[in-house]
């Protein structure tokens, strides 16, 4: 289950589910049992050696969210520094990849209510850049999606050689390539993709 409700591109965010949450009792944290079977990565040189094979660090289930580019400061008055820092989020979301080749990938971006089909193309890093994604994103016919395309350009974050338990992220730009329930196409967001950990399986 997401931090708060995730939401569609564009729309208005649940302000009082969110607030909610933010008071949510300890009994709604994860167990110490249950994080006991979450896998993250040791090391960094972990997360390079996944990097090096076929999409290896990609496949699997991240959490995304992007961002409105709006430069001024949310800070200077108290008062509405949450607020204003949570009007910042353009949307959040669970994708989904799946790697059909060694250079093409497929899945999904997953929200309360919608979400979208993803299929793209991965470019391999060199040595002073990571990975690359092109990823063309449709909405589905019979949906409230239908007609939508989000287009997005990712890259995998540096991975530093003395980082501790760092956890693979993808920073990148979506652009609204088609409108949509008064929406005009163009729009760009900026987004960053956390890797979710693996549950571990019996021994």
């Amino acid at each position: 289950m997401l931090g708060f409700s995730s939401y569609v591109h564009g729309n208005a965010m649940k302000r009082r589910e969110f607030l909610a949450m933010l008071g949510a009792p300890a009994a709604a944290l994860p167990t110490t049992s249950a994080l006991a079977q979450l896998r993250l990565p040791r090391a960094s040189s972990e997360l390079e050696t996944a990097t090096t094979s076929a999409g290896g660090w990609l496949a699997g289930r991240w959490t995304y969210r992007s961002f409105h580019n709006n430069p001024a400061p949310v800070a200077d008055d108290p008062r509405t520094a949450a607020e204003n820092a949570l009007n910042l989020l353009f949307a959040e979301a669970v994708l989904t990849f799946e790697l059909p080749s060694d250079t093409t990938v497929k899945g999904t971006l997953d929200w309360d209510g919608g979400g979208l089909d993803l299929n793209g193309t991965i470019h391999p890093g060199s040595a002073d850049a990571g990975p690359s994604l092109e990823i063309v994103g449709t909405g589905r016919l019979g949906t409230d999606t239908a007609g939508w395309e989000y287009d997005y350009r990712g890259q995998l974050a540096h991975q530093w050689p003395s980082g501790v338990n760092q956890i693979p992220a993808l920073v990148g730009t979506v652009i609204r390539a088609k409108p949509h329930d008064g929406s005009p196409a163009g729009y760009v967001a900026s987004f960053i993709a956390v890797k979710r950990p693996e549950m571990r399986g019996p021994n």
